[in-house]
């Protein structure tokens, strides 16, 4: 069962699209016990090797292990080391996609939402003539006004539209606006 949003005016409810958080993205983030055995598998296998450093160094006894348990403690310290590297990879990359939306929503607030646009049309590598009508159609014109101030054919604004929103990978003026409020606000 999903989250509804509900107008209080007219009583309709909607679904309303899950934020995205760095637990929703990570699924070993929603498991916090995963992460803390893997943290206590490194540090007591660290702490056995540095012990051994420390006492080989200061002349101290060692703790004693069959080479069997050696061989375990070794293999254990191993793949916690690579786990949490690899934990540690995906956390780095999930936090730089994170401040770049960080970023794009501060330019937004910081009144550069034109800029901000103009960098998600270059993504969507629209042509200049289909970055024209692409900004025509976010201000809500219709076909035939956007040929009209485009001195253009109403079938050249048609195709141009619809190379928009291929390239965009939605159907049609309203999922182009929400494609558009999602990818720079989420």
């Amino acid at each position: 069962m999903g989250l509804e949003a509900v107008d209080l005016e007219t009583k309709d409810t909607r679904p309303v699209r899950q934020i995205h958080t760095l637990p929703n993205r990570c699924p070993m983030l929603k498991k916090p016990a995963l992460i803390w055995i893997l943290v206590a598998l490194q540090t007591l296998c660290g702490a056995y090797f540095l012990w051994e450093i420390f006492a080989a160094i200061v002349g101290l006894e060692t703790i004693t292990l069959r080479w069997q348990q050696r061989e375990f403690v070794q293999i254990g310290a191993s793949l916690g080391l690579i786990l949490g590297s690899l934990l540690g990879l995906r956390l780095a990359l999930l936090a730089k996609r994170e401040m770049q939306r960080a970023n794009s929503a501060l330019q937004l607030t910081s009144g550069e939402f034109t800029k901000v646009v103009q960098d998600y049309f270059r993504l969507l590598d629209l042509t200049p003539a289909e970055t024209d009508v692409a900004w025509f159609i976010l201000k809500g014109m219709s076909i035939s006004d956007i040929a009209q101030m485009r001195d253009t054919r109403v079938g050249t604004i048609k195709a141009q539209s619809t190379a928009i929103y291929k390239k965009a990978g939605v159907n049609g003026k309203s999922q182009l606006m929400s494609q558009l409020v999602e990818d720079l606000l989420m």
